[in-house]
């Protein structure tokens, strides 16, 4: 690890090259209270990088909180316009293990490893002449990132943004968000509490987003992009009012971890005649110096496993990309939710969760 003190501390963006999650770790540069039980970590590359990604997508970071590391995937609340940089804002939930592991261990200076980042949850994929963001809670992380994008690159963007929190205290930004709407010509910004508290005064709307409120607030939300974002009964309840107000569902976009099974499987790797699926496939593990097989209903993640390896997992539904490895031979049967980027699938890389071999395969695992 390079130690970023020793180098000068501004470099132009063109001397330096992405970061590369296979390469480099994360350092904490700063851990902020946002709103009770919320903070933002905010990290730089250990090796003086710039962080290349789409506002809305997110990460998955790998906490040493045992004897074995968990994965957390957190959507990034900073812009790709401000590129030296990255954050994810995090809610620890009285459960939380990870994010509470953050919470009481992460301080400036400290290191970890993440993958990503991905996702294709981000306005750059639905241009759009005007949106309709609605958040509730921690969902309003990759709405930050895309209204940071769109302050800092195209301001005049016409964006509605309803932003639901529990209690005035709670709302997540509030500041900013405001400052944002002061300075935003086309930025409609509304924030909605369900109740109102003895802590923080409160002269805004009250209540839940229904179908009343939301042409009130929205009124042209029919001819609108929507990005939606928060816990699943929020999404289902915004779900259910627009295709009661035939909204054309095709516009509609939802952040959410869950993943629906592909349309389509599709097969990469060397061209060669694939064996017969019903049998074991030989796999090597080229780093490890380990040789095994690979049951037809078994995924390469899996068949590590069952020969004692470790290949960095979160989850495991082809989504988060934490499994990414190295195909260096043979051909495999990969059905993935958007975890893995094309040009690195011309390299050879796979993700071990949601790939079958199709012919003996050899991996650096």
């Amino acid at each position: 690890m390079n130690d970023i003190s020793e180098a000068p501390l501004y470099r132009h963006l063109d001397e330096m090259v992405p970061w590369d999650d296979r390469l480099q770790v994360l350092e904490v540069i700063a851990v902020s209270d946002e709103v009770p039980n919320v903070k933002t970590f905010t990290f730089r590359s250990d090796n003086q990088t710039w962080f290349r990604y789409r506002p809305g997508q997110f990460i998955t970071l790998e906490l040493p909180t045992g004897d074995e590391p968990i994965f957390r995937t957190y959507t990034l609340s900073s812009s790709p316009s401000r590129p030296l940089s990255i954050a994810v804002t995090v809610k620890a939930q009285p459960d939380s293990i990870g994010t509470r592991w953050m919470f009481d261990n992460l301080r400036p200076g400290d290191y970890v490893r993440a993958y990503g980042p991905v996702g294709d949850f981000t306005h750059h994929n639905h241009p759009a002449a005007s949106y309709l963001f609605l958040s509730a809670g921690s969902g309003v992380t990759p709405m930050m990132s895309m209204l940071r994008w769109f302050n800092d690159c195209a301001p005049w963007t016409d964006v509605v943004f309803i932003n639901c929190a529990r209690r005035p205290e709670e709302i997540i930004f509030r500041r900013e968000l405001e400052l944002l709407g002061s300075r935003m010509p086309r930025l409609s910004l509304s924030l909605l509490v369900e109740e109102r508290s003895p802590q923080e005064s409160w002269a805004g709307h009250v209540g839940r987003i229904d179908a009343v409120r939301l042409p009130l607030l929205a009124p042209d939300f029919l001819d609108r992009e929507v990005f939606c974002c928060g816990p699943e009964p929020f999404m289902a309840a915004v779900r259910d009012m627009l295709e009661n107000s035939a909204f054309d569902m095709a516009r509609y976009h939802q952040e959410s971890f869950a993943t629906t099974p592909p349309e389509a499987n599709s097969a990469i790797g060397d061209q060669q005649d694939c064996d017969d699926l019903g049998d074991h496939q030989k796999i090597r593990f080229a780093l490890s110096e380990v040789d095994g097989v690979c049951a037809p209903d078994q995924t390469v993640l899996q068949a590590a496993r069952a020969h004692g390896l470790r290949i960095p997992a979160a989850c495991e539904s082809g989504l988060c990309g934490t499994c990414k490895v190295l195909k260096t031979k043979g051909s495999v049967e990969m059905s993935h939710n958007g975890g893995i980027l094309d040009d690195e699938i011309e390299e050879g890389y796979i993700l071990a969760c949601c790939s079958r071999p199709l012919t003996p395969l050899e991996i650096e695992a």
